[in-house]
């Protein structure tokens, strides 16, 4: 199945789970409302956060839904895109569980801008695949709006499991690094993230002097430029899922200068 249709098959399946639309009388509220019995996605959150108008839900209201969470802004941009793109986009809807296209398309602009140009399709591709795709264990900020296989939420349960997301994002921006140094027991947590993300590249991207990139690894003055990158004052988990997604770009920094001093070396 070619990517394009893999995404008409998702734009079908949630126009199908908005038909399962039926109208029941809630005396809480003394008026009729909606509820679902979806098989694919959670519509309800879906709704919530794209302010989707549930009684005229068409299918190319479907396509523009799925079009954004494969990191697009509408669904002709799909027809358009690069087999690179395509690539990238498939990924990242079946990697929502890991990282948002909003967390990934942030990621990207500050890589960009850090370094000065527009990377091509290629580029985030790799990029992507040797940070997520290959990764286990990160978890997006955001929400996976898929049900799992077999899954099907009552309305109530959907109420519920989203409102534990919107609860549980609240909660954690309340927590926020407003001042540098850091506390003895963030920079310790801190740096264990850090070091093990650094020994997962190590494993994935095999640099060619390992012992030198270990040499030149200093996880402390690494922790210090993240935080120069996204300013303060910043969400406490989310300062740590970017020492997570910019040591990708650093540890490649670290490799070509290792290469360096190998080469010399010899």
């Amino acid at each position: 199945m070619t990517t394009i249709n893999y995404f008409k098959l998702q734009a079908k399946n949630l126009h199908k789970d908005f038909k399962t639309q039926k109208s029941y009388f809630d005396p809480n509220y003394d008026r009729n409302l909606n509820e679902y019995t979806p098989t694919f996605f959670d519509v309800d959150a879906l709704a919530l956060d794209f302010d989707i108008e549930k009684d005229n839900f068409t299918l190319m209201n479907a396509q523009h839904c799925i079009a954004k969470l494969a990191g697009f802004t509408k669904w002709n941009e799909i027809l358009k895109a690069s087999p690179a793109a395509l690539e990238l986009s498939k990924l990242l809807f079946d990697n929502m569980h890991k990282v948002s296209a909003s967390e990934w398309n942030i990621y990207i602009s500050i890589q960009e801008d850090e370094n000065g140009f527009i990377f091509e399709d290629e580029l985030k591709l790799d990029i992507f695949k040797n940070l997520f795709a290959k990764t286990n264990g990160h978890q997006s900020n955001g929400y996976d709006y898929r049900l799992s296989k077999g899954e099907e939420l009552s309305n109530e349960n959907q109420s519920i499991k989203h409102k534990k997301i919107q609860i549980g994002k609240k909660n954690k921006a309340v927590v926020q690094i407003s001042t540098l140094p850091l506390l003895k027991a963030d920079l310790k947590e801190f740096i264990a993230v850090a070091n093990w993300k650094f020994e997962e590249l190590m494993q994935t991207m095999e640099p060619n002097f390992p012992d030198l990139v270990h040499k030149l690894w200093n996880p402390e003055q690494y922790i210090d430029e993240v935080f120069e990158q996204s300013g303060l004052p910043i969400d406490r988990d989310y300062a740590l899922s970017l020492v997570e997604s910019f040591l990708v770009h650093h540890f490649i920094t670290l490799s070509v200068e290792a290469d360096e001093q190998g080469m010399k070396l010899n």
